[in-house]
């Protein structure tokens, strides 16, 4: 039976073993599911304390449309159902924006725990500007480029055509404007992250500024209408959150430096070959002074003759 023991000891681990090495995933995988019940909580709760005010809240984002329409004109619905299913759209929507911070602290939440104490210093003010970022491209995609933009269109339309919009496709139009706007609030926040994340310097970042502007006024083709005044409001905002960012990363990058030399004597490092030798004549040095002194090491204990 001895001789077959080192063979039994190569065998693959049992039942229990395997069980304990998935229990950490099937863990984290609850806690996911968990969290993401919460986040949908969240946007029900908040989707029924709006949907009372849905007609509301489409007037409202409706109003810069309606500001530039002419006299006894309005909006339109071309399906059956539309009265009823744009401002439900609208409304959940609306939660959904408005359930981004809780959206954000349970991601915050589910992936702090794996971070260090200085990823979390930096990780959470980037996700409270994030949301301010967002936040403020919406609003200036709405008081800033809707009322131009709706200005032009309807004041460019030819003679005699009346200008009545769906309800449907003007709220795909707007939503579409408010996504576009609250993403390109984001640039420092992106810029931060490139430079944090090692995948860029802000030197290099700087000296590529002019395929930057280009690339703002390329995204501005491709996510506003086809005009060149919503085209320029959103690329030059984006150029200028790129300079914003490119300032804080390089705060960020000289106080990782300045954090990274005064930590720099407290890490570990191994000996020189000078530093090597001393060590041992030191040793050498001591042991010589003990046998001159006739004295033991503390931890020997003294012999007895018989």
């Amino acid at each position: 039976m001895s001789e077959q023991e080192p063979q039994d000891q190569g065998t693959e681990p049992g039942p229990d073993a395997r069980v304990e090495e998935e229990q950490p995933f099937l863990t984290h995988l609850m806690e996911l599911r968990d969290r993401l019940m919460k986040v949908v909580l969240a946007v029900i709760v908040l989707f029924l304390g709006l949907f009372y005010f849905a007609n509301d809240i489409y007037s409202f984002v409706a109003a810069p449309l309606m500001a530039h329409l002419p006299e006894g004109a309005g909006m339109i619905a071309t399906e059956v159902a539309s009265p009823f299913l744009t401002p439900f759209k609208l409304t959940l929507v609306l939660a959904i924006f408005l359930a981004v911070p809780v959206i954000l602290h349970q991601l915050w939440a589910f992936v702090a725990p794996g971070l260090y104490q200085h990823e979390k210093r930096l990780a959470l003010p980037l996700l409270a500007s994030s949301i301010l970022l967002f936040y403020a491209g919406m609003a200036f995609a709405y008081y800033v480029v809707m009322p131009l933009v709706f200005g032009f269109f309807t004041a460019t339309a030819p003679e005699g055509v009346s200008v009545m919009t769906d309800i449907a496709r003007y709220l795909d139009f707007v939503l579409k404007m408010f996504f576009a706007f609250g993403l390109a609030f984001e640039v420092p926040v992106a810029t931060i992250l490139l430079v944090w994340a090692g995948v860029t310097t802000p030197k290099a970042l700087a000296s590529k500024r002019p395929y930057v502007i280009v690339g703002a006024f390329v995204l501005g083709m491709l996510l506003t209408p086809p005009d060149a005044i919503s085209q320029t409001l959103l690329a030059v905002p984006v150029w200028l959150l790129f300079e914003l960012g490119l300032v804080l990363s390089r705060f960020f990058v000289r106080q990782r430096e300045e954090g990274d030399e005064g930590s720099a004597e407290d890490e570990w490092h191994p000996l020189s070959e000078e530093e090597m030798d001393a060590e041992l004549d030191r040793a050498e040095a001591d042991e010589t002074a003990e046998d001159s002194t006739g004295e033991r090491p503390d931890d020997e204990p003294p012999r007895r003759d018989d």
